[in-house]
C-alpha cells in the first residue's frame, strides 16, 4: 500500500460517515464505514504516536524489497523529503455518507456494491492473501506476456481480468522449479508460502520463462491460435517440451545457456497437433488431451509425447 501511494496509483474509495456530535462544535466527526485498514496501515507507518494502541511488534512495518528495491526496510523517517512529501499529499477517494444514513442502509448499499454473484477463484483468493516476492514475480511475468496470451487465443478478457493468466505462469514457473506436476491448488499454495519472504532463483526462472516464451513465439506464433495446444491444460505440456529441448526439465537453477529447439523437431509438435485433432495420436495421449487433462501423468504422457519418447 505504501508503495502505491509513493507512486501515485488509485486506491479503493473509502467511505465515511457523519456523526451528529453529542455537544456542539463545528468540527466534523466522521466515523469509517470501509477502509479502516487503510487508514491504520498509513498512520503506523507516517505517525504511529497517533494510535493509542499502536504495538510495534504488531503495527510495525517497512516496505518488502519486492514492492520496492529502493525503499525496502527503510521507516518513514528514514525517506528522503521528497518521497515524505509525496506520502503525506496523497489524496483518498472519500465518498461521505450524511448523518441520518442508518446502518440499514449502509448494509444495503454495501450488498448492492457487492451483488455480482461471482465467487472469488484460487488466484483471486491468492492475490488477496500473499504480497512477498513470488506472488511478485508471477505477476511481472504473467504481465510481460499478455499480448501473447491474446494473440495466441489461450485467455479471454474475463479470464485476464480475474488472474487465469497469473495462475498458469504460477505453474510454469513451478514446472522449471521442480518438473512436471499436477495442477494442485495446495500445491500452488504452498509455492507462493514457501517463497513469500524471498525468491532467490527469481531472476533465473524469469529468464528462463522469457526465452521459452520467446522461442515459443518464434516457432509456433502464427500457428498457435489453431493447434491444440492453445487450450490453456495442454499448453502446459508444449511449453514444458519446449522446456526440456531448451534447459532440461530437472536441470540445476543456475546461468545455464539456453539451446533453440531444431527445426525438425518443431515440424513433429505441428504434426503432434495434427494427430490429436485427427484423433490418430494413441490412445492414452487421446485421453490425455480430452479427459484429466491437469493430472501429473497425462502432463508427463503429453510432454513425452511431444518430445517423441
Amino acid at each position: 500500500m505504501i508503495d502505491t501511494i509513493i507512486r501515485g496509483y488509485p486506491m479503493p474509495v473509502i467511505f465515511l460517515r457523519e456523526l451528529t456530535p453529542a455537544e456542539p462544535t463545528l468540527d466534523p466527526i466522521r466515523e469509517v464505514v470501509d477502509g479502516q485498514q487503510r487508514i491504520r496501515t498509513l498512520i503506523s507507518y507516517v505517525t504511529p504516536h497517533l494510535l493509542k494502541d499502536f504495538k510495534p511488534e504488531r503495527d510495525s512495518f517497512t516496505m518488502l524489497r519486492s514492492h520496492n528495491r529502493l525503499l525496502a526496510g527503510k521507516r518513514f523517517k528514514d525517506l528522503p523529503s521528497d518521497i515524505q512529501r509525496r506520502i503525506t499529499s496523497y489524496e483518498f477517494s472519500v465518498d461521505v455518507f450524511p448523518s441520518y444514513t442508518d446502518d440499514r442502509d449502509i448494509l444495503q448499499i454495501f450488498a448492492r456494491m457487492n451483488s455480482t454473484g461471482v465467487k472469488l477463484n484460487a488466484q483471486e483468493l491468492r492475490n488477496a492473501e500473499f504480497i512477498g516476492e513470488f506472488k511478485n514475480a508471477m505477476y511481472e511475468l504473467a504481465a510481460e506476456q499478455l499480448p501473447r496470451w491474446r494473440s495466441w487465443s489461450l485467455f479471454t478478457e474475463d479470464e485476464i481480468a480475474r488472474m487465469d493468466e497469473v495462475e498458469l505462469t504460477s505453474e510454469l514457473a513451478d514446472l522449471i522449479l521442480h518438473g512436471v506436476a499436477g495442477k494442485s491448488k495446495p500445491r500452488l499454495d504452498r509455492l507462493y508460502r514457501k517463497y513469500e519472504e524471498e525468491f532467490s532463483a527469481g531472476e533465473e526462472v524469469g529468464r528462463r520463462f522469457r526465452i521459452v516464451m520467446d522461442q515459443l513465439d518464434a516457432r509456433l506464433g502464427d500457428a498457435l491460435p489453431t493447434m491444440q495446444f492453445r487450450r490453456r491444460p495442454l499448453f502446459y505440456s508444449l511449453f514444458g517440451a519446449f522446456y526440456d529441448k531448451i534447459f532440461g526439465i530437472g536441470s540445476p537453477i543456475d546461468g545455464k545457456a539456453a539451446t533453440p529447439p531444431p527445426k525438425s523437431w518443431i515440424e513433429w509438435v505441428l504434426r503432434a497437433s495434427d494427430e490429436i485433432a485427427n484423433h490418430r495420436a494413441p490412445d492414452h495421449i487421446q485421453e490425455s488431451t480430452e479427459r484429466r487433462t491437469t493430472h501429473l501423468a497425462s502432463r508427463k504422457a503429453l510432454v513425452g509425447y511431444l518430445l517423441g519418447e
